[in-house]
């Protein structure tokens, strides 16, 4: 049997360092987007869906619509297939209209129309796996929830030089991070400055370093740098 890899995590105060150094960025650069600024569990869940391999502002003009005609579990439930289909079309992945289905079957009949608070809960319902459960307690309830894709996983490894498998998301040491990460006052932030970092300078292929406040610190940057340049 292959033997199990473990790595360490970074140590707290450095943990601590890259969250300051987020947020401070954070409040002069964040991205406003409505689902950011409810705490209805329902339309984060529906925002989250549709973030899944799309980009923000294109799923913000579908949401919109989307919210305006099933502002809630109830709406949703009884909506045709059809008229779902017409409003989601253009972001593809036609799959996201059975989760929307399927999350107000759900909902409706066993949880008495209401979206869970819980995480494990959250992961019952189609389409929510640990990202979106974490982002919607998160996002919604500023709870202490944890959120691991391949966008924090590129922040991290950048970052902290860290070493993960192919699926780092699933990585233990990757996912005790995120975790730690979060642990703060207000863990809603904390997430989101990473996401719209992720976002808008720690991109995968051109990242942003001119802009970038992390790259003093940056394991990413410093080798960079140690590269020799090409003549």
């Amino acid at each position: 049997m292959k033997k199990e890899q473990v790595w360490n995590i970074p140590e707290v105060r450095v943990i601590r360092k890259l969250r300051k150094e987020l947020l401070r960025w954070f409040a002069k650069n964040k991205r406003d987007y409505s689902w950011r600024e409810t705490s209805d569990r329902y339309r984060v869940l529906i925002a989250e869906l549709m973030l899944r391999r799309t980009k923000a502002d294109q799923a913000a003009k579908v949401y919109s619509k989307f919210i305006e005609k099933y502002p809630d579990v109830k709406s949703l439930y009884y909506a045709s297939m059809d008229d779902i289909n017409e409003i989601t079309y253009s972001l593809g992945l036609h799959w996201r209209r059975d989760s929307f289905v399927g999350i107000a079957r759900e909902s409706m009949e066993s949880y008495g129309g209401k979206i869970p608070g819980e995480r494990e809960d959250l992961k019952k319902f189609p389409g929510v796996g640990d990202y979106v459960a974490g982002a919607v307690l998160s996002l919604a309830s500023n709870k202490k929830e944890w959120i691991v894709d391949s966008n924090v996983v590129r922040v991290f490894k950048r970052y902290f030089g860290l070493k993960t498998t192919k699926e780092g998301r699933r990585d233990k040491h990757v996912i005790a991070l995120a975790k730690a990460y979060i642990e703060c006052e207000n863990p809603k932030s904390a997430n989101l400055a990473l996401i719209d970092f992720a976002a808008l300078v720690c991109t995968p292929r051109k990242p942003i370093h001119e802009q970038c406040p992390l790259r003093e610190k940056c394991h990413y940057y410093a080798e960079l740098k140690r590269a020799p340049k090409n003549k």
